[in-house]
């Protein structure tokens, strides 16, 4: 009788074990495998998956762009060029020392920004407008009332045309003063539309933001322009 209770306790032992042992297996299996069942598996992928996720979210943010945006970089490049070489006059040919130092600022603003756009557009796979066209668009828009010709490139406007630029370069003292003024200030407002328009249509972060920080500045400028303009 006492050895059939010691055999009988022995079976549910390793019954117990084996058991034991099989369901130790099953949360081990399922966890390594990647299972829906396993404690484990969902515990372990979840932390890591969820940060890799928030950063693929991020950089499809950063890189997403349309229409707009290729419209702003291809269009503001050139119109930036322009103004840089407007900048450029000035040191020889203004004689007010404020329009010296607002045609410095407006070249060391513009340059970098004609960087970004450029890399932008290299990125996106577009074509960055040749350092020549801006001359060719002058000449082709001189017979198309100013900005008929621009209709390709953001429909832009201020744009100087081959004749009034060559007016610029032929200036000097209290002309080029006033001539350069003025035809920044249309040049600048120009750019404040253009930038108007990537503000309510782009999807670039990026460039929404830069196209901000061109309304805000150059809208100043064209306030200091006007008031440069009410001294002479």
């Amino acid at each position: 009788m006492i050895r059939k209770r010691s055999l009988m306790r022995r079976t549910a032992v390793v019954a117990a074990a084996g058991a034991a042992a099989l369901v130790l297996a099953a949360c081990g299996g399922s966890g390594g495998d990647g299972g829906s069942a396993g404690h484990g598996g969902h515990a372990a992928t979840a932390p890591s998956s969820a940060p890799s996720s928030a950063s693929a979210s991020a950089s499809a943010s950063q890189g997403q762009h349309n229409a707009a945006d290729v419209a702003f970089a291809k269009g503001m490049i050139p119109h930036h060029r322009q103004a840089v070489e407007m900048a450029d006059l000035a040191p020889g040919r203004a004689r007010s020392a404020e329009v010296k130092k607002l045609a410095a600022d407006i070249k060391k603003a513009q340059d970098p920004e004609i960087r970004t756009l450029s890399g932008w557009l290299t990125s996106w796979g577009e074509d960055v407008p040749a350092e020549g066209a801006m001359d060719h668009s002058t000449h082709d828009m001189s017979g198309m009332g100013g900005m008929g010709g621009m209709g390709g490139m953001g429909g832009m406007g201020g744009i100087m045309t081959a004749e009034e630029m060559t007016g610029l370069e032929n200036a000097s003292g209290k002309a080029f003063d006033t001539a350069f003024t003025e035809l920044m200030i249309k040049h600048h407002e120009g750019a404040v539309e253009m930038a108007r328009t990537e503000q309510a249509d782009g999807a670039h972060g990026p460039a929404r933001k830069m196209a901000g920080e061109i309304i805000d500045s150059q809208s100043a400028e064209i306030e200091q322009m006007n008031a440069l303009l009410g001294k002479d």
